[in-house]
């Protein structure tokens, strides 16, 4: 009778105290196995190999998301931000603040890219007393350094100077290039059967001989190779015609945007034209309504101008980023998505998979899935 007595204690003693583990709202500082970045967790090791890897990968997730404050390097600001955030039991981040800041806005940056590992749904690996989890502080060490850079960049191969003593320049001025580009740019015959129409934009290397060669061209309306082809040639035809940039008493080559239109004539394609004019004259009103804080009108704007133009990629692209900026990010998803897929630009490949990630844990049916799993 005292033994079955002995082993009800000794196991109610067990539940009882599960439950207060389980019951326990203390934020701990210091654990046996602390909290860590949820990145190493396939790895077949120690605890202590994986909180190696974890940090790495945590510091390496931090840096590509980071974006050092136009603030903080106008002031040369540099130092140290010093962030503590509590992960929660369910891996979830919680109270984030900056113990130590640098100036121009740079501990607000880290603080942002701590808030988004919630948004885009990162659970940590909680801290973890006697094998159960619990809350725990997080203490995170930022660097911000600004790096001596180059003055040129490496472009497929090219050297372009992005730093110069005197810029590039067209020798008759920025109005008189375009009159002449516009004067000799021809209209494809190919495109007039379906009235295509939109705007190329061409980055060209002016080299120290002023000869002019065609860096990278973004088509957002996917004309095709002989819209391309009339885009170069009318470019390169400006041989000559340019003053070249200089850098220490050298000439350098150096690089310079053009935006080119392309509208066809023709009496068939009047209409067209007329609708896609009023569209992107929308979409640029939105813009500039949105930048200047009227959010709700400005996305209301791009919308109209969709309604006119539904799969016109300048424009998806435009309202996307307005949405993306705003945190919505089903409406982001989708436009983005849509606007890659039709104009094949690669802008978003990097964070496209973290914002649809995000619309599905915004509409709930990414823990749907993974509770289905």
């Amino acid at each position: 009778m005292k033994y079955w007595l002995f082993l009800c204690l000794f196991f109610c003693s067990l539940g009882l105290y599960a439950q207060d583990i389980a019951a326990d709202t203390t934020i701990y500082d210091v654990l046996e196995e602390m909290p860590r970045f949820p990145a190493c967790e396939a790895l077949d090791t120690t605890v202590a190999a994986k909180n190696t890897c974890a940090q790495q990968q945590l510091l390496a997730f931090v840096n590509k998301n980071i974006v050092y404050p136009v603030e903080a390097r106008q002031l040369g600001a540099e130092g140290m931000v010093v962030v503590k955030f509590t992960v929660e039991k369910d891996g979830t981040l919680s109270n984030p603040s900056v113990l130590k800041n640098v100036d121009g806005g740079c501990g607000a940056e880290v603080l942002r890219v701590i808030n988004l590992m919630n948004t885009i749904g990162v659970k940590w690996v909680p801290g973890k007393l006697k094998g159960e989890p619990v809350r725990a502080n997080f203490t995170l060490p930022i660097r911000f350094r600004l790096a001596e850079t180059p003055p040129f960049v490496m472009i497929e191969g090219d050297s372009i100077w992005t730093r110069v003593d005197t810029p590039l320049s067209f020798k008759e001025g920025t109005e008189a290039l375009y009159e002449q580009l516009n004067s000799a740019l021809k209209y494809p015959s190919s495109g007039i059967d379906s009235c295509l129409m939109g705007n190329i934009e061409v980055k060209i290397k002016v080299d120290r001989d002023a000869s002019v060669e065609v860096l990278d061209m973004v088509d957002l309306n996917n004309l095709g190779f002989d819209f391309w082809y009339a885009a170069t040639k009318v470019v390169t035809s400006t041989f000559g015609l340019w003053e070249v940039a200089e850098y220490e008493g050298q000439k350098v080559p150096s690089a310079f945007n053009v935006n080119l239109s392309f509208f066809p004539q023709e009496a068939s394609c009047k209409e067209e034209v007329e609708n896609y004019r009023q569209a992107m004259l929308l979409a640029n009103e939105g813009s500039v309504k949105f930048d200047n804080e009227e959010q709700d009108l400005g996305i209301e704007q791009m919308t109209k101008a969709l309604d006119l133009l539904p799969d016109n990629p300048e424009i998806l692209l435009m309202r996307g980023q307005a949405y993306l900026d705003l945190n919505r990010f089903s409406e982001a998803c989708s436009d983005l998505t849509k606007a890659q897929e039709v104009a094949l630009v690669n802008w978003y490949d990097d964070i496209l998979p973290m914002i649809c990630k995000a619309k599905l844990i915004e509409e709930g049916d990414l823990e749907k899935k993974e509770d289905g799993n």
